[in-house]
């Protein structure tokens, strides 16, 4: 007995090697889509994750660029001894120990940056006292600007001395000889405006401390140098203005202004102020995120610990209450302080780059169900042909005996070793090509996943192909009825399921799940062709069969015929057409919406904006409407700022007044320059005029519409703007006349009849009335124009806004709140360099700008890690694809390729010639190429317009609004072309095929 087992098994060996010997070719296409499916879900997770990380850090590099993430700050008490002391040098160094209160390794993830700050409460200035500024003739000096008194802040900033340059003395010294005052340094202006200079001394009065002292304490300071501020290219200076320039504000009990001015000390000035009785200033440690390697996995780890770092501060430090303040007493380094402070920016941060992370991944996982749909159908047609090469060998067995199970495992047997294999290189391969230190990771559930349903796929359709038929018991109608009766049901699903799947994604948002939607929708357009394909082939078939030729009614009715066969090859190429439109559509969007996104954000080719409302460097009044007006010479020897640099308002401290030459109209450099226009942004509480209602905090903004004609000639603010009579520019506006100005719709809502008026009080001159006319209300199209860019991003979203003429200038003066913001527009490529801009915008409002080039803007979003990781994965998505669905589309033409060689023979038989033969090769695959480049387009174009309320591409692009989405045409048209040559191709190649064959031969295997 044991005999005839064994010849049998070594019979279905011989058997499993035979038949997989002669399905090698199809064999290795599955081994090809097992390898590449399974080699990505290996690779591309890890290079997505590479993309994340990078687009993270450039993130927190951009905001650690203007200000640190993390801040630690806290006040140290030194009245805890007698005398008063302090180590602000041991303090300083012991907040580097802070970080080990964070548990895991999150303490390794923050450094310390500029060793740790401090800054006092502003002291009053005894002596010297302010010199008087000299008075002009005329206008007379208003009544109440005489300066009443002083405020100086003392700091201790180490992170500064890198973009100060001092003029005169030294920096201030971190360790002065005992018995010596502490050393400050002062900027120009503060040392023109005090009227001091390197070796001066001060004398400073510090409010006292409750509970301690009983009269304030006074303290001496000396002037060791005077320094001047340089431009950098990062944000240091915004928030640290009045360490270069001081500030004016009016006196709260007498008529008057007092000076506010910042100086710097070195690091052991603290501890001198200390033995005079002064109480401990504010200390301040900032840190800065490490995210390099896996940037997003170290953010999430350190997310946790930062949630309770404060309370883990408060209990490692903190016990008991201060003596002095009654606050909660902590020990710092051994220094008794008040409570620590934790300002963490890191976690808003982490969670706006969350959602960004969240959309690319859903805009994605389009491309990624796609691929694996096409995946799975080329696998389907692969398997297919399969079964029908062995369909006469399957046939015989069944004939001689063999069970349904035992033709399913051996068909099992022939394919899953090989299935196994190529799944495990393709991980092998997806692992060793798949970079390291990232935070993405392989994915071995999908690649499990993918392997089993091709492995399934096998035994699936081998039991549907040698399953035993049913036994003939209903009429033939009825069984034709019950497969109409299926199919109808089967399709309403289909379309139920995408209409449902459609519904939800525009309601409930992108996820993982809905992710498959776009592959439903593709199956539903794919259904709705298979029902008007053969529509619009029987009415073709009409046409034809009136015809005198035979060949257009021939290949009419035999497309017609394969229309339900080719529903497979017809699903993969909509697919993948459409798959490819929709990358287009993203991606074409996403590259015109950078260009709208870098153009608000800059404003003109560049913007310079800097704090409180001035005039720029050099600025000039001009009372021509010229081209020149507004003009900037190359050189910066001229700044036109129009009216918003009025003689009024004055020049601030250091800066040249206004009145410098400006360019003339036929100037050449004025020409061949950089034109300019000023804006100045103000808030104001404004009063409607018909009802009294006071509408807070409306952000005014003056400019000159002559100069943004200059800047911009087309844009439809400008339009707007000079739509209405205007006040010249350069003339003198009363303080009475009514000023022409635009609102924004929310504005204008509150006050429908009447207009507005402001009163203004600044640097304690007599209140100054303002009335404002409402000339027109500002369109959605103009409040998106580019120009407010710049302006609008120093305002608060839902702030009402008010667009006002520059002849506001001339009576409002300059004052230290609000921002001005300069445009520039270069006239010629030289000029248009981002160096020639940077230069020309620092030399007008100084190095203490911040300035925006739309060059550089635009560089760094299309260098944005998601917006590049997008556009490959959609790149390698497509193109992948597109591979498959050609494997796809040449195994279904190689099914069907027999019953078009047996027509053709036939046809041949009866006479047909061999042009003719080629014509009915290509007009059978016609319609199928027709049909696939009419769904695809279809569908591509579709997709976005059903998702359009979840598809927000804003977070890539910037500017204020959603970019419009763009199709492709060029990329559309290219694709439909390259699938229609691809089936005439193959047609071609049928064609050649059989004229090479010899007829005798294809008729004795018929």
């Amino acid at each position: 007995m044991a005999r005839p087992v064994g010849t049998g098994a070594a019979v279905t060996r011989r058997l499993i090697r035979k038949e997989a010997r002669g399905d090698l070719p199809l064999l290795a296409c599955l081994a090809v889509l097992v390898l590449m499916v399974t080699a990505l879900c290996a690779w591309a997770p890890v290079l997505a994750g590479r993309q994340e990380d990078r687009a993270l850090r450039q993130r927190v590099d951009a905001a650690q660029a203007q200000a640190p993430l993390i801040s630690l700050s806290t006040t140290p008490s030194v009245f805890d001894t007698s005398p008063p002391a302090l180590d602000m040098a041991a303090l300083l160094g012991a907040g580097r120990t802070l970080t080990e209160q964070l548990s895991g390794p999150a303490a390794r993830q923050l450094t310390f940056a500029g060793g740790g700050s401090y800054d006092y409460n502003p002291a009053s200035l005894i002596s010297p006292q302010p010199p008087r500024p000299p008075q002009p003739p005329q206008p007379p000096q208003p009544p109440g600007t005489a300066i009443v008194g002083t405020q100086l802040t003392v700091s201790h900033l180490p992170s500064a001395r890198a973009h100060l340059q001092y003029v005169s003395g030294r920096a201030p010294a971190d360790h002065t000889p005992p018995g010596t005052a502490p050393q400050i340094g002062l900027s120009q202006a503060t040392a023109q405006a005090l009227g001091v200079r390197a070796g001066s001394r001060l004398t400073l009065e510090f409010a006292k401390t409750p509970g301690a002292q009983n009269a304030p304490p006074q303290a001496e300071l000396l002037v060791s140098g005077v320094y001047r501020v340089t431009a950098a290219a990062d944000d240091f200076w915004t928030g640290r203005e009045t360490l270069d320039q001081p500030s004016r504000y009016p006196a709260e009990r007498s008529a008057g202004t007092v000076l506010a001015v910042r100086g710097l000390v070195g690091l052991d000035a603290a501890d001198r102020l200390a033995g005079a009785g002064v109480g401990g200033p504010r200390v301040t440690w900032q840190l800065r995120a490490d995210l390099s390697g896996a940037a997003l996995d170290r953010a999430r780890a350190l997310t946790g610990p930062l949630s309770h770092y404060s309370a883990d501060l408060s209990a490692a430090l903190c016990q008991g209450s201060d003596w002095v303040t009654g606050d909660t007493s902590c020990r710092v380094g051994g220094q008794a302080t008040q409570s620590l402070l934790v300002t963490d920016s890191l976690t808003p941060l982490l969670a706006a780059f969350t959602a960004q992370d969240r959309q690319a991944r859903a805009l994605a996982t389009y491309a990624v169900d796609a691929l694996a749909a096409v995946a799975l159908a080329t696998v389907a047609v692969a398997v297919r042909l399969l079964l029908r090469r062995r369909q006469a060998q399957l046939r015989l067995q069944r004939a001689r005996g063999a069970s349904t199970a035992r033709l399913v495992l051996l068909r099992c047997a022939v394919v899953w070793p090989v299935v196994l294999i190529a799944a495990l290189l393709g991980w092998a391969a997806g692992r060793i090509g798949a970079p390291t230190g990232t935070s993405g990771s392989p994915q071995p559930v999908p690649a499990v996943l993918a392997a089993a349903v091709v492995m399934l796929t096998v035994p699936l359709m081998t039991w549907l192909a040698v399953r035993e038929p049913r036994r003939p018991g209903r009429l033939r109608r009825s069984r034709r009825n019950t497969a109409v009766g299926r199919r109808v049901v089967l399709e309403l699903t289909v379309l139920l399921a995408a209409a449902a799947g459609v519904v939800a994604l525009r309601s409930q948002g992108p996820d993982g799940i809905l992710g498959a939607v776009p592959v439903l929708v593709a199956l539903a357009v794919v259904l709705i062709l298979l029902r008007i394909y053969p529509l619009v082939l029987r009415l073709v078939l009409r046409q034809t069969r009136r015809g005198r030729g035979a060949v257009g009614f021939i290949g009419a009715a035999r497309a017609a015929h394969d229309a339900p066969a080719t529903g497979l090859a017809l699903f993969v190429l909509v697919l993948t057409l459409g798959t490819a439109v929709f990358g287009g559509l993203v991606h074409r969007t996403i590259d015109d919406g950078l260009a709208t996104g870098a153009a608000w954000t800059a404003g003109a080719d560049a913007s310079a904006t800097v704090a409180g409302t001035v005039a720029p460097t050099g600025a000039a009044v001009s009372a021509g409407t010229g081209a020149s007006a507004g003009t900037v010479a190359p050189t910066g020897a001229a700044v036109s700022a129009g009216t918003g640099a009025s003689a009024g308002a004055g020049a601030s401290a250091g800066a040249a007044s206004a009145g410098t030459a400006a360019a003339a109209p036929g100037d050449d450099t004025a020409t061949t320059g950089i034109r300019t226009a000023v804006q100045h942004l103000r808030t104001l509480d404004l009063v409607g005029q018909a009802d009294g209602a006071v509408i807070s905090r409306v952000a005014v903004i003056t400019v000159d519409p002559r100069q943004l004609a200059a800047i911009a000639p087309k844009s439809p603010l400008v339009d707007a703007l000079l739509s209405e009579p205007v006040t010249e520019t350069g003339t003198s506006a009363d303080a009475g006349a009514p000023l022409p100005s635009f609102l924004s719709p929310d504005l204008r809502a509150t006050e429908r009849t009447g207009g507005f008026t402001a009163t203004v009080v600044t640097q304690g001159q007599p209140p100054l009335n303002l009335d404002f006319k409402p000339v027109g209300t500002l369109t959605a199209a103009e409040l998106r124009d580019p120009l407010l860019g710049p302006v609008t991003a120093q305002i608060a979203a839902g702030t009402p806004m008010l667009i006002t003429t520059a002849a506001a200038e001339h009576l409002m003066p300059q004052q230290p709140s609000g921002s001005t913001v300069l445009l520039l527009e270069a006239d010629g490529p030289a000029t248009a360099e981002p160096a020639a801009l940077r230069s020309a915008a620092a030399k007008a409002l100084g190095p203490l700008a911040r300035i925006r080039v739309r060059s550089e803007t635009l560089s760094t979003l299309r260098t944005d890690g998601l917006t590049q990781g997008l556009g490959t994965i959609y790149t390698l998505g497509s193109v992948l694809a597109a591979l498959s669905g050609l494997l796809a589309l040449a195994l279904e033409l190689t099914l069907t390729s027999h019953e078009r060689r047996r027509t053709t023979s036939f046809l041949r038989t009866l006479g047909l010639g061999g042009k003719e033969a080629g014509a009915v090769h290509f007009l059978q695959l016609l319609p199928l190429a027709v049909a696939s480049a009419v769904g695809g387009t279809l569908l591509g174009l579709l997709e976005p317009r059903l998702m359009a309320g979840t598809l927000d591409l804003r977070q890539f692009t910037g500017g204020p609004t959603r970019p419009a989405l763009r199709t492709d045409y060029s990329l559309t048209l290219a694709l439909v072309a390259g699938v229609t040559a691809l089936i005439l191709a193959a047609a071609a190649a049928e064609t050649v095929l059989a004229r090479r064959r010899r007829l005798g031969a294809e008729l004795r295997r018929m």
